[in-house]
């Protein structure tokens, strides 16, 4: 099984958790020594961490201090300048959605397994985010976390009082969703078919107060060197475009090439190049994302069949046994114990 790329992300991303830690009575060393990291480290919010550690550094904390809402708190402690130079760019659009699209382009330099989306739906905008999957990894907290941020983000452009009109998750509901209302201000709903939040088209159409364009100029040139210089491997934008495509069936190396402007022979050159295939992508994207869903929501087997990319239920129960040796049912009943 490949291994996503991308596994490195800034350490800002655990900005005020050993705080958190503390103030919900862990200890935060011992969680962060378990997952390979130390406080120490997490003291330049610049430097670059493990992905998974930090995936599991927040499931950890959400266990050991029995807060279900774990993410959501540290998600309160987040503004802007957590962003680092590409906070600056923000503040300077000349509206929020502007400032969102702008956030997209620069995401690979925050968090490289984070895709962001924006979808307009008549009145109302989709603003979608998701994980690339990291096999073994549970992503509930991780996921609170991204969407958190993102609606602190929203806030801090649209304006203090500025509520969505709803949030999704495709996890499963907690025990208690009260503190998930209340962090939003809206409904939140779970066991969804994306992770996101749904808002009023107008709120990102707001003009908002332009901010210094010399520093945001300068800060601008800077992100576009950082980009120039990471670069995408063809690997890792297929595993993005494949995540993106499945749902409703629409995931094919032609479809793919079509995005990247490639022909099918190109596509599959590149990848070659790097030892895979796409067929081989594919089935990686597939199989974590089959385990996501079955441990950690409630959704029925077919509306986790169309999410993987399936007409029918069938297709992906005979894939699933194909790959796990054992039938949906069997698996899902053995991994929630």
């Amino acid at each position: 099984m490949t291994k996503p790329l991308g596994s490195l992300i800034r350490s800002a991303s655990l900005s005020g958790y050993s705080d958190l830690v503390r103030a919900l009575g862990g200890d935060p060393q011992v969680l962060l020594r378990k997952v390979g990291l130390s406080a120490r480290l997490l003291q330049d919010p610049e430097a670059l961490i493990p992905n998974n550690a930090v995936r599991e550094a927040l499931e950890l904390a959400a266990r050991a201090t029995g807060a279900e809402d774990f993410a959501l708190r540290l998600a309160a402690r987040r503004s802007l300048s957590n962003l680092g130079p590409v906070s600056l760019v923000l503040r300077e659009a000349a509206t929020p959605r502007e400032a969102l699209e702008t956030l997209c382009r620069y995401r690979k330099l925050l968090n490289a397994s984070l895709i962001t989306r924006i979808e307009d739906q008549g009145g109302h905008t989709v603003i979608r985010d998701d994980l690339l999957p990291i096999s073994g990894l549970a992503t509930r907290q991780s996921m609170e976390l991204a969407v958190g941020v993102l609606f602190r983000i929203l806030t801090e452009l649209i304006g203090p009082g500025w509520r969505p009109r709803k949030v999704c998750f495709t996890h499963a509901p907690p025990a208690d969703a009260a503190a998930h209302r209340a962090f939003f201000g809206c409904r939140v709903l779970f066991d969804q078919p994306f992770n996101g939040i749904v808002c009023a088209a107008a709120d990102l159409r707001q003009a908002r107060g332009m901010q210094d364009p010399g520093i945001a100029r300068f800060a601008r040139d800077y992100l576009e060197s950082a980009l120039r210089k990471r670069g995408n491997r063809a690997s890792e934008t297929c595993r993005e475009l494949i995540q993106v495509l499945l749902p409703g069936g629409r995931c094919t190396a032609d479809a793919v090439a079509r995005h990247l402007r490639l022909d099918r022979r190109t596509l599959h050159r590149h990848l070659d190049a790097e030892g895979l295939s796409f067929s081989a992508l594919l089935d990686d994207v597939r199989r974590e994302l089959a385990v996501r869903h079955l441990r950690g929501s409630t959704m029925p087997v077919s509306e986790i069949a169309h999410l993987l990319g399936y007409s029918a239920p069938s297709g992906f129960s005979h894939w699933f046994r194909a790959h796990f040796g054992c039938s949906v049912t069997q698996w899902r009943k053995q991994a929630t114990g």
